[in-house]
């Protein structure tokens, strides 16, 4: 009597128990367990049943990626990912697997960690509704450029096709995402998939996604884990020297120049700033470079944009030379043409709105001192001046908007008082809502603090993945999620990740009990306001009966006692903080 094995979920068939010749049951027979076909079961020999596995695909494929740098997979296990799943079991911790409460949530984690670190973690989802959902945290990864894996589990291979459970077209859904995008129908694909995979959402800077079919994931399979080592380019790589003094002689020709820093500049901070002090110009920052000088530097005016600063808009709009590094010049950031000298790693990038007087390719920490090498120094003391009392100005403004007093407490004191009370080296997750804008236009970033937010998709529900995923990038730093309540709202199940996992984040709602930012741009567009009211909810009490640390804050006078005690717990922890809904107030 013989025995047979279902390819997808294991289950074996036993002639001698069942007193029924496999051959012999109808075609229309399924399995049991899983559903699966008669199809999909496969002969199992004495010899086969005897000889031990040493390792499957699975195991190669995550041992493979954990050679490359792979520490984090975020994902929620299923049927067509258990062989995946079990291996990263078995890595005892050499890559660590975080169970979410929603596939979109191991997305954002993935694509957080990327623009923190600039390195590749992964997010795994089962086939069908599992990548479906993963699909908004990595467009957010593909529009901001940050690396992600992502692994999803695919029906067995002799089930591809005729419309099975839980089968999509998963190559087609994830080929407009991805930079890299395979399916891994033979074990001996394995290694070079994987690699492939790494290595093109490092050097591309965006998605890499790889499906596992179930059967595939289990085939037994043994294979020598390639290196990392001498894989790899170097990217510390800049343009010829007559070029760059072609732009600097540009520079030395400018009286007005402004600097502007994307978030193709982070990073370089000190290299800005000699580069600003040389030439006498400011610096003024896209919202996603927010944070890529110390804003207290005195040569650092502000963002550029709807959220910006009067000083940085008043400078640019009077300047006679932009130096654009890692800029995108995105609709939101509201750059007008000037006569432009532009540094970006992406030769697509330059001169991507306006022509430029001189454009260098290559990576701006190799640019920026070499440009700062070939200018001539000048101190141009009336503009100087000029950037001192303009910027003043600003922040006078922004003191007089913190009124401590007002109720429903004014969004402006609030981060007035988050920016006396975090720490310097904090890291922030920012939500999409009005929120972020009134981080983007109030809070002043120090030197050593970092910001993480949904750019170019702008995306609400980022905020706390992107928490948990700085928690996990900097365990020794404090970490801060800054969102309102319709952006919580979306996520606010994964709170309960960051409780299982003992991530400390301390999220601010600001609470206006509706979606403050279409409530405004219905008002600006002229239309009723309709359909923004939120069904008002204590998310202090959510935190505390989940077992977190919850604080509800209605009155001006509680808000720097619950901020304090917020930051001095190492419990995650909700502030609900009751704010008003409206924008302007007189």
């Amino acid at each position: 009597m013989a025995r047979y094995r279902c390819v997808v979920c294991n289950y074996v068939y036993d002639e001698a128990k069942e007193g029924k010749k496999f051959s012999d049951l109808p075609k229309e027979w399924v399995c049991p367990v899983c559903g699966a076909p008669k199809t999909a079961f496969v002969l199992l020999t004495e010899q086969a049943e005897e000889k031990k596995v040493e390792h499957t695909v699975s195991e190669v494929l995550i041992n493979q990626i954990a050679e490359w740098g792979v520490q984090y997979v975020f994902g929620i296990p299923g049927t067509s990912t258990l062989g995946v799943v079990d291996a990263i079991r078995k890595t005892n911790g050499k890559v660590k697997y975080l169970q979410v409460r929603h596939e979109q949530t191991a997305a954002f984690m993935a694509s957080a960690y990327g623009k923190l670190t600039g390195h590749v973690a992964a997010c795994l989802g089962v086939s069908g509704p599992g990548a479906t959902n993963l699909a908004t945290g990595l467009y957010d990864a593909k529009l901001d450029h940050s690396p992600v894996l992502a692994l999803t589990g695919l029906v067995a291979r002799q089930l591809i096709g005729p419309g099975s459970t839980q089968e999509i077209d998963q190559y087609s859904f994830f080929e407009p995402i991805c930079v890299f995008n395979k399916i891994l129908m033979s074990e001996d694909q394995t290694t070079m998939l994987a690699t492939l995979a790494i290595k093109h959402a490092l050097l591309d800077q965006g998605v890499s996604h790889i499906g596992i079919p179930n059967d595939v994931q289990k085939l037994p399979y043994e294979a020598e884990i390639l290196p990392f080592e001498g894989r790899m380019p170097n990217l510390a790589y800049g343009q010829e020297e007559w070029v760059v003094e072609k732009a600097a002689k540009v520079v030395d020709q400018a009286v007005r120049p402004v600097i502007l820093a994307g978030f193709g500049a982070r990073g370089q901070g000190n290299k800005l700033l000699k580069l600003a002090s040389k030439i006498s110009a400011p610096i003024i920052a896209t919202f996603r470079a927010k944070g890529v000088v110390d804003e207290h530097e005195s040569l650092y005016v502000g963002c550029h944009g709807g959220i910006g600063s009067t000083a940085a808009a008043e400078l640019v709009n009077k300047c006679d030379l932009l130096i654009a590094i890692g800029s995108s010049f995105s609709d939101l950031s509201q750059i007008p043409q000037k006569k432009t000298v532009q540094i970006d790693i992406n030769p697509l990038m330059i001169a991507r709105r306006y022509p430029v007087e001189v454009g260098l390719v290559g990576n701006s920490a190799v640019l920026i001192p070499k440009l700062t090498e070939k200018v001539q120094e000048k101190q141009n003391a009336d503009y100087l001046a000029e950037i001192v009392r303009l910027k003043q100005e600003w922040l006078n403004q922004l003191e007089k908007e913190a009124d401590a007093n007002m109720k429903p407490i004014r969004p402006q004191y609030i981060i007035k008082v988050l920016n006396d009370k975090i720490a310097d080296d904090a890291v922030i997750s920012l939500d999409v809502g009005e929120n972020c804008w009134w981080f983007g236009r109030n809070f002043m970033m120090r030197k050593s603090q970092k910001m993480v937010m949904s750019g170019t998709l702008a995306t609400m529900g980022f905020g706390l993945p992107g928490a948990m995923a700085a928690a996990l990038a900097y365990p020794n730093r404090q970490i801060v999620c800054l969102t309102g309540d319709g952006g919580l709202t979306m996520v606010l199940g994964d709170f309960l990740t960051a409780l299982k996992y003992k991530l400390p984040v301390k999220v601010f709602v600001m609470n206006n009990k509706r979606l403050g930012m279409i409530m405004q741009e219905q008002k600006v567009e002229g239309y009723e306001g309709w359909q923004t009211d939120l069904y008002d909810f204590s998310f202090a009490d959510f935190a505390e009966h989940s077992g977190g640390l919850g604080i509800k804050v209605t009155e001006p006078s509680e808000l720097e006692a619950a901020i304090d005690k917020a930051l001095s717990t190492t419990k995650p922890t909700i502030v609900d903080i009751d704010t008003d809904p409206r924008r302007f107030l007189v």
